[in-house]
């Protein structure tokens, strides 16, 4: 949640209250199952672990948008220092499920430097009717939203770099209903130069009759375990969109 830490205490149980409620009117409206979720709760956010069987384009394409909508109802006539406003970072990969400490792997220390990226806070900063500013991983990009799924226009990302302590990686930025591609970096973010991180192959549009439906993806089966498209499976539990909301400014992951 966007300055999480300058509420008082009646106004951080409040944000609190008002983030589970609408993640939970969130989730069912698009019909994933919230129960289904491995979460690691902070104050001002949480890491979501999603099943294998969850649908990416969901996530990206309905998911997050309905997080945006809720929270725009919810923040009307609202005062700035009231409104609840959140930064959503996904990404993709294996995570170790039973970890003493929360949950070890390189796809969750990821999703944690992408949420807190430089960028992605001016996203959140730029567009200032908007209550969520949503960053992705390389992968989720190449994987879901390039090929357009579930109505996903890609040319409404923009590609960045992002650089948090030593994590250096290339990412994508979209704000539900604006064009995060208008984006002018502010000076000191993490990339003042926006294009630098694009190629032509990964901002062309995918044309229809080349864009795969996700009922046509791939499906493999593993010990009675059935996924459809991208899949990692590995020990002690896999993640498919990995998901962190809100966190602490500078939080570590």
């Amino acid at each position: 949640m966007e300055q999480y830490s300058r509420r008082d205490n009646l106004g951080q149980y409040r944000a609190q209250q008002a983030f589970h409620e609408v993640m939970t009117q969130a989730v069912e409206a698009v019909g994933l199952r919230r129960g289904d979720w491995t979460t690691q709760q902070a104050g001002d956010g949480e890491l979501g672990i999603l099943p294998p069987d969850a649908s990416e384009p969901t996530v990206v394409a309905e998911l997050v948008p309905a997080l945006d909508r809720l929270l725009r109802q919810y923040n009307r006539g609202l005062l700035p220092e009231a409104k609840v406003r959140l930064r959503v970072a996904i990404h993709q990969g294996l995570v170790h499920l039973g970890g003493a400490n929360g949950f070890p792997g390189d796809a969750v220390n990821e999703v944690c430097r992408l949420r807190d990226a430089d960028v992605l806070r001016h996203a959140l900063k730029t567009f200032g009717n908007a209550s969520v500013a949503l960053i992705v991983s390389e992968s989720i990009f190449r994987d879901v939203v390039r090929h357009g799924y579930r109505g996903l226009r890609p040319e409404r990302f923009a590609p960045v770099r992002v650089k948090v302590k030593d994590f250096n990686a290339p990412a994508w930025i979209y704000v539900p209903d604006e064009n995060a591609s208008t984006l002018t970096m502010a000076e000191g973010a993490d990339n003042p130069s926006m294009a630098e991180s694009a190629t032509a192959d990964a901002i062309a549009p995918v044309p229809a009759t080349q864009r795969a439906q996700v009922s046509d993806a791939p499906t493999y089966q593993f010990n009675g375990v059935t996924t459809h498209g991208p899949a990692v499976f590995g020990p002690d539990g896999t993640a498919i969109g990995t998901v962190n909301l809100g966190g602490t400014d500078g939080a570590q992951a």
